[in-house]
């Protein structure tokens, strides 16, 4: 006899055949959530990971004493990342460009980029600041005077460029003379002495004098720079130029779908890129008991700078939670970590911005590979923490106008660095002839530049991150206002047909006129 609860074949509530059907739909669901959270986070969880295994990694191999061949062999998976991530720069800073600047219109254009570039020079200000601040708080070149190049076993770096030809050789690469060779060589002025007589003695007289060079290194200022100015001549073109625009979006698009495949990759090469440089350091305990306040010092301020100043401009402008934005930035910010270039990091960057964050392709297309090569909130930080302590290491006091000059060449000279690990060092050596001290302890810096380089590079493309969730807002917020605009302007439109109707209706001249007309057949009928 069945039971009341299964009437044709159907469990009825309260049931315990319901329960068991509830109870599994309900690990269905809890199993469907698990795997959806898997799916969405897989790349960041294996990232992370990543990084973690490449420091257990390294830590064994380390102990195994290996040569410098096997080193080389050991950090090749890594290498490859590098290339590939370096392989995709060129077409995606390019097309992304192109057809950012060809997407917008000249208006919104000149208002986004001059909201940018003001953005990307107080931001950097700022971390000027804090950078000198925390130098002359924290102090650390104080009491190492003994410390110098030849007591920690390193090579010295010499530059013995001038500041004027810096700035210069600035300008000279933001127009390449040659497109294709900015592809992969840059401008830079070198010296050579030429004769130019003979004193009273005999002896003859010789005169440094600036020749320009190429050096190896993509100029990646001079093909931003014509890139932005090219989409803006296409748009200029109008339906002339629309093939050439798609062009550029569908060679960008590609280019996109060969960095999602390249980011898989990514876990893998950042294992033994961290494990490798694990297996390459020296005496890592001689080197950070000796420049200890030193890279203490840079590391506090980048935590201050990219954890708390640029939250709160982001905060500022938007009225939104900045760690919310930033939480869905975890595998770009993994990849600045691992391979200390903000080039390498922009393709990630720009996948991760639009998709998680939902930020507009043609504001993160166009803000990002220019903050990647003009915005480095990590490395003014860092050069000013540094032109400091050498000037403390040196027993030299620096008076107001010095650190002015400090906080302004920072500033400047950080547009100019390029993406790429170990940047940063040259143009400290700028900030150091700017104020007239001395190049020689330039290798203290480089030492401890992979351990600081790290942070720096995260803060970097923070700042390009929240640059660019800015722009997205404040275009957003233009967007609603043109709509409203257009409404009340149709609303005049409107009101003013209804009064030129009324006004034609109740015009004294157009009915004397109308019944002049009706009268005309009668008066020829008379006439008739």
């Amino acid at each position: 006899m069945e039971s009341k609860s299964e009437i044709n074949g159907h469990a009825m509530p309260g049931s315990a055949s319901t329960d068991r059907i509830l109870d599994k739909s309900g690990q269905k669901s809890c199993r469907e959530k698990l795997m959806e959270f898997l799916s969405k986070n897989l790349l960041v969880i294996m990232t992370v990971s990543g990084v973690l295994v490449g420091v257990g990694l390294g830590m064994m191999v380390r102990n195994m004493n290996l040569t410098k061949a096997q080193m080389t062999y050991f950090a090749f998976p890594g290498e490859m990342l590098l290339r590939m991530l370096k392989m995709i720069i060129l077409p995606l800073v390019v097309c992304s460009l192109v057809s950012g600047a060809a997407s917008l219109d000249t208006r919104s254009l000149g208002k986004l980029g001059g909201i940018a570039v003001a953005y990307f020079l107080v931001t950097t200000l700022i971390a000027s600041g804090i950078g000198v601040a925390l130098a002359f708080i924290i102090k650390p070149g104080v009491g190492a005077g003994a410390l110098n190049t030849n007591s920690l076993g390193l090579e010295s770096v010499s530059s013995d460029k001038e500041t004027a030809d810096s700035f210069l050789d600035l300008a000279r690469n933001l127009f390449p003379a040659n497109l294709v060779a900015a592809a992969f060589r840059s401008y830079a002025t070198d010296y050579k002495m030429v004769a130019v007589g003979n004193d009273t003695n005999g002896t003859t007289l010789y005169q440094k004098v600036p020749v320009g060079t190429e050096t190896d290194g993509m100029n990646i200022l001079g093909l931003v720079l014509f890139a932005m100015v090219f989409g803006v001549a296409l748009r200029k073109l109008g339906d002339e130029g629309e093939e050439l625009i798609r062009f550029f979006n569908a060679f960008n698009e590609a280019t996109m779908v060969l960095v999602s495949w390249i980011m898989w990759y990514i876990p893998f090469g950042i294992m033994f890129l961290v494990g490798s440089k694990i297996v390459e350091m020296e005496d890592v305990v001689l080197l950070v008991t000796s420049l200890g306040k030193y890279i203490f010092a840079s590391i506090l301020g980048h935590i201050i700078h990219g954890g708390i100043v640029l939250p709160l401009i982001y905060f500022g402008f938007t009225r939104k939670n900045p760690f919310s934005f930033l939480s869905g930035l975890i595998t770009p910010f993994t990849t600045a970590f691992a391979t200390c270039s903000s080039s390498a990091t922009l393709p990630s960057m720009i996948k991760c911005v639009e998709e998680n964050n939902g930020v507009d392709k043609r504001i993160s297309r166009f803000i990002l590979p220019i903050g990647a090569t003009v915005n480095m909130d990590g490395a003014a930080i860092f050069q000013c923490i540094a032109a400091v302590f050498i000037a403390q290491l040196n027993n030299a006091e620096l008076n107001a106008g010095q650190i002015f000059t400090i906080l302004v060449t920072a500033t400047a000279s950080s547009v100019g660095a390029a993406g790429i690990p170990a940047g940063g060092i040259i143009t400290i050596a700028i900030i150091l002839e700017a104020i007239g001290l001395p190049t020689n302890d330039l290798s203290l810096m480089l030492a401890v530049d992979w351990i600081v380089d790290r942070t720096t590079t995260v803060v970097n493309v923070e700042g390009d991150a929240l640059g660019a969730g800015i722009l997205h807002h404040i275009n957003q917020q233009e967007m609603k206002k043109q709509p409203e605009q257009q409404e009340e302007l149709a609303e005049v439109r409107v009101e003013a047909v209804a009064n030129v109707q009324a006004e034609e209706e109740t015009s004294p001249l157009v009915t004397h006129q109308a019944k002049a007309l009706a009268a005309m057949p009668e008066a020829i009928e008379s006439v008739l």
